[in-house]
């Protein structure tokens, strides 16, 4: 079964040949259908900013290490106990890569995404195709496309996110990060009845499809002093809620000081794992009374995720696809930042919804 993969270990961004990381498509032997699995014919798995960083060797460092976790496809055999949920084979889905077993002590205490056998479904969805618990595979509704489709994963991501600012209709928020996971929460930000929605971004054409969003402003943080800006946006008086979706250490600091008193701030990326943030206590958490919160998975956020995706405008998102055998070539040019995300096809299936 062809698998795009890490195959050697290192920065995708090294400018040296010799030492950078390297993804090609290797083959991986198919996973067995297990009473309650599902077979999925991989249509689409999209890069993830996380994909590098597996590269880098975050979780590890024995090649190959198969990649893929936000994808779509069509159901292509079910175990005989995996129709509880009403699939079919042809069905159009997409899912969650991880799989809470529901036994272990966070699952059975509401906090699934510390489940105890989390690794057990984590499979590579960059592939021909995956086998997932049927707890893990949702239908998609008949009006999203397989190419929609495979964000549903990041659109969960959106949604867990905004549940953990517990955001207010009128709230004022800023996101800072204009990559796919910053103009999803946006997107979903807005439909949660955020004003004076702002997006922090450096590069031009992402601060323009935020404007084109549904962002009020956009504050380029290199260019201009971004506090002053968030002042005037804000009367001074600062964001009620404050999203971090860049995942770079240089901005993260920062933005506790667009916070407003009372306010939430959600770090709501990956980090480098040696990066330690200086924080004031006195300052930020005493005088300001801050909430600082962070996002793993998605536990709890799939349901809604599903019935959130066919309201957002992903088309910007999805307009950049390559084969499954330009698996380098893709991952080249999203390093580069050649586009807004970017989508590997998987298998030629009929894209078509009603």
């Amino acid at each position: 079964m062809k698998t795009v993969a890490v195959t050697r270990i290192g920065s995708l961004r090294d400018p040296d040949e010799t030492t950078r990381g390297r993804v090609g498509v290797v083959d991986f032997p198919e996973q067995p259908l297990g009473p309650e699995d599902v077979r999925i014919r991989v249509a689409y798995a999209a890069i993830c900013g996380s994909d590098p960083h597996l590269a880098e060797g975050f979780f590890g460092t024995d090649v190959p290490i198969g990649l893929g976790h936000e994808i779509s496809g069509v159901v292509e055999a079910l175990g005989e106990r995996a129709h509880r949920s009403g699939l079919k084979v042809g069905d159009r889905v997409a899912g969650n890569f991880l799989r809470f077993c529901g036994t272990c002590r966070p699952c059975q205490d509401g906090r699934q995404q510390f489940c105890e056998n989390i690794q057990d479904y984590n499979r590579p969805g960059m592939a021909e195709t995956i086998t997932w618990h049927a707890s893990q595979v949702y239908r998609l509704p008949d009006d999203v496309t397989l190419r929609k489709g495979s964000l549903l994963e990041p659109t969960s991501v959106a949604v867990r996110i905004a549940d953990k600012t517990r955001i207010r209709v009128g709230d004022r928020v800023l996101i800072c990060g204009g990559g796919p996971i910053g103009q999803l929460v946006l997107q979903v930000m807005k439909r949660n009845g955020a004003t004076s929605l702002t997006m922090v971004e450096p590069i031009a054409a992402r601060r323009e499809m935020a404007l084109r969003h549904g962002a009020e402003h956009v504050i380029d943080p290199v260019a201009e002093d971004q506090d002053a800006r968030a002042a005037l946006i804000t009367d001074g008086r600062g964001y009620d809620v404050v999203i971090d979706a860049s995942g770079s250490p240089r901005a993260a600091q920062g933005l506790l000081d667009l916070a407003a008193k009372g306010g939430v701030v959600v770090y709501g990326a990956m980090y480098p794992e040696t990066f330690e943030m200086p924080l004031g206590l006195s300052s930020y958490l005493y005088l300001k009374e801050l909430t600082l919160t962070g996002v793993f998975v998605s536990p709890y956020a799939f349901p809604r995720a599903l019935q959130i995706l066919p309201h957002l405008d992903v088309d910007e998102l999805t307009a950049a696809v390559f084969p499954l055998d330009e698996a380098a070539e893709a991952f080249a040019a999203h390093v580069a930042g050649v586009h807004p995300k970017v989508l590997i096809r998987c298998n030629d299936l009929e894209d078509v919804a009603s």
